[in-house]
């Protein structure tokens, strides 16, 4: 036979990970408790709720402008009046091209912002898994390297070096396994650290430019409603303001209103 039993009767010289190694480990698990797993996590969560109220609160407010369009159009004074009627037509015909903006907007919203940070929440608990599992992992390899120890002391009979051999095999493959799960995490938990501002910015700037795109289709609707109801295309801000005081003014003078 070529395998040697007693080749495997010596203990590893060194600790399978060095105090210095550990210190590091434990410095950067703290980080990623104190920073992410903590402060981060609770960010995140307010920014999804948030984000989704964001995207509610784009939609109630095109369906209660809705609402009134539509229950002025079924007034008798919008039946009477052709000219009123004609306004409010129009105002509703707006609002319906609006809200056609404002669904693009809430599909930017959902895609860009919410969803994305739904999906960094997710990373917390694997990361929590993989710290937890790393500590499993190590507790093996301890319980292995005692009893591969505990053989070593035995009595060198078949049996007894079939264990020994056995309980040697099981010690490497724990270590490896061990040394595998330290080293990814070492290198990813850096990685998540240092990533978690680039991972926020995309979504933020697509949010912004969302509202941007989305004010300015609603300043165009808008303002192009504002010209055909008023007929002219050269009517300030400031001139519909004080049409609408004169307009208040000769109503509060009537006899049949008081102040």
């Amino acid at each position: 036979m070529s395998w040697n039993p007693f080749s495997i009767l010596k203990t590893p010289k060194k600790p399978l990970i060095s105090r210095t190694a550990e210190r590091d480990f434990e410095k950067e698990v703290k980080k990623l408790r104190r920073i992410c797993l903590c402060r981060l996590d609770e960010v995140t969560k307010r920014l999804h709720k948030d984000g989704k109220r964001l995207v509610d609160a784009n939609t109630a407010l095109t369906k209660a402008e809705r609402r009134l369009t539509q229950d002025l159009q079924n007034t008798p004074l919008c039946q009477a009046e052709k000219e009123l009627k004609w306004i409010v037509e129009e105002w509703d015909h707006a609002l319906v091209a609006l809200d056609l903006h404002s669904q693009e907007t809430n599909s930017v919203l959902q895609k860009a912002v919410i969803d994305p940070i739904k999906k960094f929440n997710t990373i917390f608990p694997h990361v929590q898994a993989a710290v937890k599992k790393r500590e499993q992992s190590l507790q093996e390899v301890q319980k292995c390297q005692n009893k591969f120890t505990r053989y070593q002391g035995r009595e060198r009979t078949g049996q007894n070096l079939v264990k020994l051999h056995s309980s040697k095999d099981a010690l490497q493959q724990a270590e490896q396994e061990f040394s595998a799960q330290n080293a990814a995490l070492m290198e990813e938990m850096p990685r998540l650290y240092e990533s978690r501002i680039q991972y926020f910015e995309p979504s933020l700037e697509a949010l912004i430019r969302s509202q941007v795109q989305h004010t300015t289709e609603a300043f165009r609707i808008y303002g192009e409603l504002s010209n055909t109801m008023n007929g002219q295309k050269d009517c300030s801000n400031s001139e519909y303001a004080s049409r609408i005081q004169q307009s208040l003014a000769e109503i509060k003078a009537l006899s049949i209103t008081v102040d």
